[in-house]
């Protein structure tokens, strides 16, 4: 299976109760692909950098609006860990998914949007939207210009969504370290790493020891920022 941050990091400590356990029921194979969160407000906002719409934030808590596609996203905790580094209070509206976040970003209804880089990449391309910061640890190759919250003055803020490649808990490790080599083989192709790059994704790949011990640190993570929000869903 191909499994991605929410699924296997976020929604074991979101929901009360799960079928499965991906620490448990799983075994890595290899990372795959990370791609950021962009956070994005319309080209008329008087907010011109990350530093602006945090200097408001602190000034009037709570009044700052920001979408995300729905309650326990990357998106929507990304937000969550933006207001506890930056110490400040924003207000989250959650949808159920982003084309209308989006269509309500660029119609005034909230002032910004925690996004995935393909869902804005259209209008910041168009001139419809600014982006004030990435999330990834490092630039976005599909948006060069727009700096990381950790370059903004938060360092070691990071918050991707990430997908990887596993199997069902005990499948035999030969079977494994081929998927591994082979997986890598391929992500290691230049047509395939500029491919995921256009759609704003880090190729990632590595060893399956890497991957296992990456997920414990997720899970970790984000078990932490669902706790300290409060953030449910059932």
């Amino acid at each position: 299976m191909i499994g991605q941050t929410s699924n296997l990091a976020i929604n074991p400590a979101l929901y009360a109760k799960l079928p499965y356990d991906p620490l448990r029921d799983l075994s890595p194979v290899v990372l795959l692909v990370s791609a950021p969160v962009v956070l994005v407000v319309t080209v008329n906002s008087k907010y011109k950098s990350l530093a602006d719409l945090i200097a408001a934030a602190k000034n009037d808590p709570g009044a700052i609006t920001y979408a995300s596609p729905g309650n326990g996203t990357v998106s929507h905790l990304g937000g969550e860990l933006l207001q506890r580094a930056a110490g400040v209070k924003l207000t989250h509206v959650p949808y159920k998914g982003a084309a209308q976040a989006l269509t309500d970003t660029l119609g005034g209804q909230v002032q910004s949007f925690m996004s995935s880089v393909p869902s804005a990449l259209g209008q910041l391309r168009g001139g419809k939207l600014r982006a004030l910061a990435v999330t990834s640890a490092k630039r976005s190759p599909e948006l060069p210009a727009v700096p990381t919250v950790a370059e903004s003055g938060y360092p070691g803020f990071e918050a991707n969504t990430w997908y990887g490649l596993l199997v069902p808990a005990g499948t035999p490790a030969p079977i494994i370290a081929l998927l591994n080599t082979e997986v890598n083989r391929v992500l290691a192709m230049p047509e395939v790493r500029a491919r995921l790059a256009s759609e704003g994704g880090d190729t990632l790949g590595g060893s399956s020891e890497r991957f296992a011990a990456f997920l414990a640190a997720e899970h970790l993570k984000w078990g932490r920022v669902v706790r300290e929000s409060g953030a449910r869903v059932d």
